[in-house]
């Protein structure tokens, strides 16, 4: 899964939080056990000493087989005599170790499966964790969820233009946005949603990533303009890592770029969100693209070469109507 490098960083440091936590309460716990049980300490030191007794006395001959199996048997009874005085004093019989919040790991965010180093599951669920976060600062994505869209604000009426009311061609939006999200894979097609001010557009994106984030897979949300603002701190840092914003946005299972029109463009921008949307493409990564403009105001805001590029391979999602925001109020 791809997750840009901000939020990778996010999610290892945490994970390493989690481990460094652990260790210190271990620790304490220790210091807490030692002191009230003095022989404790004897014996872990006297069983972490087993080891190097035991290849002694593989080093120095003589009956070697029997040698370390006398020390096995010592080493059985110290760790019974620890146990029992941990048991017997309330505590658990792992309370001299760290108690991490992944056994599997270790809280180290790697474990080894069939010989190969992989990624824990524990780090994968902290990335959509920190994925999750990144997108409540930019939009309200506790409010926007399928369940919260209602589609009775929309006009009834046939808009005889194009056949079919508001209403039932939101109907056909909502239906398809909802399965989009519950088969979403990293090669699902690009989403083109067009239409006026307040027709539902960004709440169905955000519903979409909602979902696709509980899938697990890396999502990023950001509006047009603050696309504009992460380029410009990205050609004004000199190709420092982090601000590399263009890695981010193509490694990204799934990006939203919302009011696409409405920012302020300039050469370098236009060229990286062209590239970002080309890389993607050619990679079969998909996009949902947000725009309150026709195809024509959208070609004469950049180029007949872009949009064809850009949209021409998307699935249009065409909303009809007027801002139902002021028919909530």
């Amino acid at each position: 899964m791809g997750y840009g490098k901000k939020i990778y960083d996010m999610a290892t440091d945490r994970i390493a939080q989690r481990k460094l936590k652990a260790e210190k309460d271990a620790d304490r716990r220790r210091a807490e056990i030692y002191k009230a049980f003095p022989r404790t300490k004897e014996l872990e030191q006297q069983i972490a000493t087993s080891g190097i007794r035991a290849a002694r006395a593989v080093l120095n001959g003589g009956n070697v087989a029997e040698n370390v199996r006398k020390l096995k048997v010592e080493n059985l009874a110290l760790q019974a005599e620890l146990s029992g005085i941990l048991i017997s004093n309330g505590y658990s019989v792992r309370a001299l170790e760290p108690y991490y919040s992944c056994p599997k790991c270790g809280d180290t965010g790697y474990c080894e499966e069939n010989g190969k180093t992989v990624v824990c599951q524990c780090l994968k669920q902290m990335l959509i964790t920190c994925a999750c976060e990144e997108l409540n600062k930019n939009a309200p994505l506790s409010l926007s969820t399928f369940e919260s869209f209602n589609t009775e604000y929309y006009d009834k009426r046939v808009d005889s233009s194009v056949g079919i009311s508001p209403y039932n061609q939101i109907q056909k939006i909502f239906s398809y946005c909802k399965n989009y999200a519950q088969n979403f894979n990293v090669n699902s097609k690009s989403l083109l949603m067009k239409g006026s001010t307040g027709l539902g557009k960004t709440h169905l994106s955000l519903a979409i990533a909602n979902e696709v984030i509980k899938k697990g897979f890396g999502v990023i949300y950001a509006t047009a303009p603050k696309l504009t603002q992460e380029f410009e701190k990205q050609f004004h840092s000199k190709g420092a890592e982090e601000y590399q914003i263009t890695d981010m946005l193509i490694d990204c299972d799934l990006l939203i770029v919302d009011d696409l029109g409405t920012e302020f463009q300039t050469k370098y921008y236009t060229a990286q969100l062209y590239n970002t949307f080309n890389s993607r493409m050619l990679q079969g990564k998909p996009i949902i693209i947000n725009t309150n403009l026709t195809m024509h105001e959208l070609e004469k805001s950049y180029s007949q070469r872009f949009v064809s590029r850009v949209c021409g391979n998307a699935e249009r999602l065409d909303f009809l109507g007027t801002d139902i925001r002021i028919r909530k109020k």
